[in-house]
């Protein structure tokens, strides 16, 4: 009959669960499954310290809340680290971030609206002859980017 093999871990770890321990040494932080290694990484490396947690969670090694409460986050940027991982996987923490597309008034844009601008057309008229959105015109106006005539007031004709 096979030996149960008690887990035995290094001296000055702290505990995820009964089987799994980390422990934070010389800049770098351990991962343990009993007295064997199973992950390292630089403990200022957020991004692959959300992606093994969130592994141990979806493997099953550990759960949400004991994530949370031996490190010392919150369970909300766990589960939302769990939803990622499942979302995009490993390659999800690593991918660049989502950016702006590229600018809509560059500098050839910017002089074809102030000519029309010029003509008296106002800010929604450019927007819809350009194809642009009216309240990015609007910011660029209220920015002094540009300089709409300002709008016309009908005069009351009362007597």
């Amino acid at each position: 009959m096979p030996q149960m093999q008690l887990p035995i871990f290094a001296e000055g770890v702290t505990h995820i669960t009964a089987e799994l321990a980390f422990k934070r040494e010389g800049g770098r932080v351990t991962y343990f499954n009993g007295s064997m290694p199973v992950f390292i990484h630089d403990q200022k490396d957020i991004r692959t310290f959300r992606m093994i947690t969130s592994q141990f969670c979806i493997s099953g090694n550990a759960t949400q809340s004991e994530i949370a409460r031996a490190f010392g986050v919150t369970t909300f940027n766990v589960k939302r680290a769990v939803k990622l991982y499942r979302e995009k996987g490993p390659e999800g923490f690593y991918a660049s971030r989502q950016t702006r597309g590229a600018t809509v008034l560059t500098a050839p844009v910017l002089q074809q609206v102030q000519q029309n601008f010029d003509k008296g057309l106002s800010v929604a008229e450019v927007a819809d002859a350009l194809d642009i959105k009216r309240n990015t015109l609007a910011k660029a106006v209220r920015a002094g980017r540009l300089q709409a005539r300002p709008k016309k007031h009908l005069q009351s004709t009362s007597r």
